[in-house]
């Protein structure tokens, strides 16, 4: 990994020939079912890139050609064109993130990046917290973000209290033990009087609302489903609900502790939100 980084801050062509090719060379090693070429052939890539050895790399795609042919077909295709302005680079081995514009390394810096934990629920259904690998690209850009947890959060949390689950929806109406009744009343979770006055209840990240030995599943739009602060000062959208973001845990950054998204300093996102721009590719791997 050392020369993956050390050409991702100095080198120009031969890192953006290392970054295409560790992400279709990683794509293809669930194909192959070979794990020991792959990681010799990543390696054998690597030092490639380092020393400028081209025939180390012919070495390297003879190697794993006797396996498959499909790999060879891969390691010869054209390298993205988008590659050659500006990009971002996310190593999950290394936690650090790199913005490159051509060959000029304009910003670096450590980064969270997924648990890998596999987090299940009756039914069968079931998450995984990776950070997703290949090319994505960033959508759109936020500041001040609200996080609006997906449903996993609340079914991480009630397995963590050893609690239930209550999915609200907007037309219910929950008994209270003093008598009131939980409700939806336009974009807050209420508490509802006999009288019909109204007591807006407060939702945050480690408070979620618990009635009856259930955690409540606030109905998407509302403001109890809607903490901010929690993915820090600005948000740099990838799409299917992953994101470059900060964080209200610091100390997480360097570590694999995110459901998914790349998670930064507040510092750094905020550099990051103010010079990449919407539309700039972002190599993950």
């Amino acid at each position: 990994m050392s020369a993956i980084r050390h050409f991702l801050q100095h080198g120009g062509a031969p890192a953006r020939v290392l970054i295409a090719l560790a992400l279709l060379g990683s794509a293809s090693t669930v194909a192959l079912g070979a794990a020991t070429l792959s990681a010799r052939y990543r390696r054998d890539v690597a030092r490639m890139v380092f020393n400028d050895n081209l025939q180390l790399l012919e070495n390297a795609k003879r190697t794993v050609g006797r396996v498959s042919d499909s790999l060879q077909t891969v390691v010869n295709a054209p390298i993205d064109a988008s590659i050659g302005s500006s990009y971002v680079v996310v190593s999950i081995a290394d936690r650090r993130l790199w913005y490159r514009d051509a060959d000029s390394l304009v910003f670096t810096t450590r980064v969270a990046t997924g648990t890998g934990r596999t987090l299940a629920k009756g039914g069968g259904n079931q998450w995984k917290f990776e950070t997703p690998r290949g090319r994505l690209v960033v959508l759109s850009k936020e500041a001040d973000p609200a996080w609006v947890p997906p449903d996993w959060h609340y079914v991480e949390v009630a397995q963590k209290k050893k609690l239930g689950l209550l999915a609200l929806k907007r037309t219910d109406e929950i008994p209270l033990p003093d008598g009131t009744v939980m409700a939806v009343s336009g974009t807050n979770i209420v508490k509802r009087f006999g009288d019909g006055s109204e007591e807006v209840l407060e939702a945050a990240e480690g408070k979620d609302l618990i009635v009856d030995g259930k955690v409540v599943i606030p109905p998407f739009g509302t403001n109890q489903r809607r903490f901010p602060g929690v993915v820090g000062t600005h948000r740099l959208n990838l799409g299917d609900g992953y994101a470059l973001h900060g964080t209200d845990v610091p100390s997480s950054i360097g570590s694999a502790a995110s459901h998914g998204c790349v998670r930064l300093r507040n510092e750094d996102i905020e550099t990051l939100y103010r010079i990449v721009p919407v539309g700039t590719p972002v190599y993950i791997y």
